[in-house]
């Protein structure tokens, strides 16, 4: 018969050996990056040679505010695109480098992620080509990508993020995809209304904000065929009628054709009542302005589309309607840390 105290060395060796045998949880990678999709949206779309990692997010993010992209080094993205404002402006449209003329209104980049064509005219497929557009345009950066590495090349604490995040020298390939990733993670999607409608809040939105989402969604106004789904746009191209005449040319400077002259692309109207002025050239100064062109059916153009016609609003619908157009608003987006 076995001693007592061999049963017990047995089981204790045991579970010794379980343990050793058991499998270590598998480390944490330092470079993951989770990115964190609002409730209701779907996941974007991330190019495979620049999937999102901590280290390309944070030489982005540097990139993104930083004036050396300009020829001067006095201007960065952050210039024209301010968190305070969804990455928006509040000029009708912002000066470049030496006070040059800009020639439109700065769009939101609240979930640009989303976005299939960029620039009004939708010239621009992806955000990595779109940060060619500003370092080289005159009016704006009036710079060249590749000096804007040479000044990069220049700064050991560039060099070395650029080589933790791409595995190579600060060049275009770094700098656009760079600015592109940290663009990527600029999601918004906690307003009030989103708080209702896909998070299961039923007291997130007040009833005249429903009530204003249920006249957006009439045939009355027939806001709905472009502003859908949960970007609250279709990203198509239309006149509005805003001119009879316009100085842009809209998409005809992309296709060369007449038929989209003064086309623009629609924008969305997740924070929309932070990113005043209004249309491309901002030349509305505020929602009421806005809701005054659109109640009067717009200005003839031959290319206007076909769905604008005049409808009235009481006083009463029309405070509803501006009350869901303010519950679009995530102020948590304008403070996250994250972001700056």
């Amino acid at each position: 018969m076995r001693p007592l105290g061999y049963g017990l060395l047995a089981w204790g060796l045991g579970l010794l050996l379980a343990g050793a045998c058991a499998k270590e949880p598998p480390p944490v990678d330092p470079e993951a990056y989770v990115l964190a999709i609002p409730a209701g949206f779907p996941a974007p779309e991330i190019p495979a040679d620049n999937a999102l990692t901590v280290s390309r997010i944070q030489l982005g993010k540097r990139l993104f505010y930083d004036p050396l992209l300009s020829r001067d080094s006095s201007l960065s993205c952050a210039t024209c695109h301010k968190q305070s404002l969804a990455f928006a402006d509040h000029l009708n449209t912002t000066p470049g480098i030496e006070g040059r003329p800009g020639t439109r209104n700065a769009p939101s980049l609240a979930n640009v992620a989303y976005q299939k064509h960029l620039l009004r005219e939708g010239g621009v497929p992806t955000l990595e080509m779109q940060v060619f557009v500003p370092i080289q345009e005159h009016n704006e950066f009036d710079f060249n990508i590749l000096q804007v590495a040479k000044r990069m090349n220049r700064m050991p604490e560039y060099v070395e993020l650029a080589q933790l995040a791409y595995g190579r020298a600060p060049d275009p390939f770094v700098i656009t995809r760079a600015i592109a990733a940290f663009e990527r993670t600029l999601l918004s999607g906690d307003s009030s209304f989103d708080r209702w409608m896909y998070q299961g809040n039923t007291a997130a939105l007040p009833a005249s904000a429903q009530r204003g989402f249920v006249l957006f969604n009439s045939e009355r106004l027939g806001c709905n065929p472009c502003h859908e789904g949960f970007l609250f746009t279709t990203q198509e191209f239309a006149n509005n009628g805003l001119y009879t005449q316009y100085p842009d040319s809209g998409r005809l400077r992309l296709t060369g054709l007449e038929s989209d002259r003064a086309l623009f692309k629609i924008p969305s109207l997740r924070q929309v009542a932070l990113t005043a002025p209004y249309m491309h050239d901002g030349s509305l100064p505020s929602l009421n302005a806005v809701l005054d062109h659109y109640q009067s059916g717009g200005k003839n153009h031959p290319n206007k589309s076909v769905l604008l016609r005049p409808f009235t609003l009481t006083a009463q619908e029309r405070a509803d309607v501006l009350a869901f157009l303010n519950s679009l608003s995530d102020t948590n987006f304008l403070q996250n840390p994250a972001f700056h």
